[in-house]
């Protein structure tokens, strides 16, 4: 599945063969009525904003709570989230990049769509597109604003590209007032745009 994210695919290169094959399958399932679109599609919404992110956001939950699970995350992104059990294909080699009051992180792929399937799910069909993978280079604080979050002027921000040898992960803010949540209520914090650095956490008291 490695050649699904290298490099050498351009925007408008042939699909890899196992999205052809995916592609192929879903059709035949549809066609013959086996499946439904609206069912298949809440499947895809299910893993891509639910199920697959809280992988992530329990990483994150652990980092806000445990200082020495953070620095070893911090200063191995792929060992200190294996030790969750979280690791595989698209997740080898972690690079994880922390937001404070100074600096905001966002993650894109500018020449595919590379990404961290173990620790996020499945990306986001914004997050392949080609205006996301060109904007957020020349604009990051453009399209963060479209997104709805508001970077500080004296805040950094900072893009990271992801590649075939490198997938990053950001570590978003600890939300204020959240200091008496243990690590399950904050996980319920954690928006899978905010380990992408595209969003922010839920504020604390927010509903799940």
């Amino acid at each position: 599945m490695s050649q699904d994210h290298d490099h050498a695919h351009g925007h408008d290169a042939p699909l890899p063969e196992v999205v052809l094959r995916v592609k192929a399958l879903e059709a035949l399932l549809i066609e013959k009525g086996l499946v439904d679109p609206a069912a298949l599609d809440a499947i895809v919404d299910t893993y891509e904003t639910r199920i697959g992110p809280r992988n992530g956001a329990r990483v994150v939950a652990r980092a806000w709570t445990d200082p020495a699970y953070k620095a070893r995350l911090l200063a191995d992104g792929s060992k200190a989230i294996a030790e969750l059990g979280y690791s595989g294909v698209q997740g080898e080699d972690m690079v994880v990049v922390e937001n404070t009051p100074g600096v905001h992180n966002m993650v894109v792929c500018t020449l595919c769509s590379c990404y961290p399937w173990p620790t996020l799910g499945l990306p986001p069909v914004w997050y392949k597109s080609a205006p996301y993978r060109s904007r957020a280079v020349i604009d990051p604080r453009g399209v963060l604003k479209e997104f709805g979050v508001e970077v500080p002027a004296d805040t950094e921000v900072r893009v990271w590209d992801s590649n075939a040898e490198l997938r990053y992960f950001v570590l978003p803010e600890r939300p204020p007032g959240s200091e008496g949540l243990d690590e399950e209520a904050l996980m319920d914090l954690v928006t899978r745009d905010s380990m992408i650095g595209t969003g922010l956490p839920k504020a604390a008291g927010a509903q799940p």
